[in-house]
């Protein structure tokens, strides 16, 4: 399967008054598993739907293979945005049935796979005379995620993926992807707010705040940057001295920080009586994107 890289430059959107994406910067190289992480807001949705042609911006370009996206069909071929299906988006048309939903999807995606489909279909139980209208939560996000898989696009976008489906029904859709992306190497973005099962997943991850990126880079990479220190207050203190502190708790004379720095710094750590414990994604994107507030 040939692969392009989808690139964005300078992206601003507002909605009125109401700035989304701030001048936004973005490369998504082909032949990786990227997951897209940030809060209620950051404009995760409003990105995707920009990226994939769904969406004007204010300002900024969009291109894949160096080609505008915009009404390029050549491009938007090669791309499928599947969200969620709300059945108040489809009120005009909610008596859709599964299979006519399916077949238009067929039409549209030139690399559509009939018979993945189908099989997706059976192991969904997803019944084909059913109307949309009339699917559950769960069913809804099967039926995003059997669109996103058949679809056969070499740049394929799930937002929110996993919404409706329990803890069994989302494992089973990461294996899934596993298994799709193994066999042909496409590229895929997947948005989600269930960071910490879904972390071992993503190759690369993509932190958006307050419609900028953070960051952009691999999983592996990003959080051997990052440590929780703990111990006694003065001596935390001291050993987390030069590096970037994100966030301290204290109990007593007991503190633990959260901080960034390079290799050479974190090592130096083990010259303390402090202990040190790695972050989880989950953890860093707290530290990153939790502005001093809960999740």
């Amino acid at each position: 399967m040939e692969h392009g890289m989808l690139q964005a430059r300078g992206l601003c959107k507002s909605y009125g008054d109401n700035q989304v994406l701030h001048d936004l910067d973005l490369d998504i190289l082909p032949g990786k598993i990227y997951g897209l992480i940030g809060r209620n807001g950051a404009g995760k949705t409003t990105l995707l739907s920009i990226l994939t042609a769904q969406n004007t911006k204010n300002a900024g370009e969009v291109t894949y293979n160096g080609e505008d996206v915009w009404e390029n069909r050549k491009a938007l071929d090669d791309i499928c945005f599947s969200r969620e299906l709300e059945t108040t988006l489809f009120s005009s048309r909610n008596n859709l049935k599964v299979r006519h939903y399916l077949r238009s999807a067929a039409i549209f995606y030139p690399r559509w796979d009939e018979e993945y489909a189908r099989r997706l279909a059976e192991e969904f139980r997803l019944e084909p005379k059913k109307r949309i209208s009339q699917l559950s939560k769960g069913q809804l996000s099967m039926v995003t995620i059997l669109i996103a898989l058949a679809s056969g696009a070499p740049i394929t976008i799930l937002d929110e993926p996993a919404a409706g489906l329990d803890v069994v029904a989302r494992e089973r859709f990461y294996q899934l992807l596993l298994e799709d992306y193994a066999k042909t190497g496409r590229t895929f973005i997947v948005s989600t707010h269930i960071i910490e099962e879904a972390a071992s997943v993503f190759e690369n991850v993509i932190i958006l705040d307050e419609g900028r990126i953070l960051e952009n880079r691999p999983t592996e990479e990003l959080l051997e940057q990052f440590r929780y220190v703990s111990g006694r207050e003065d001596v935390v203190e001291e050993a987390c001295r030069g590096l970037e502190v994100l966030s301290v708790s204290r109990m007593g004379r007991h503190a633990n920080a959260s901080v960034r720095g390079g290799a050479a710094q974190l090592a130096a750590l083990d010259g303390y009586d402090v202990d040190v414990s790695p972050m989880n994604l989950q953890n860093v994107f707290v530290a990153l994107c939790g502005h001093g507030d809960s999740q």
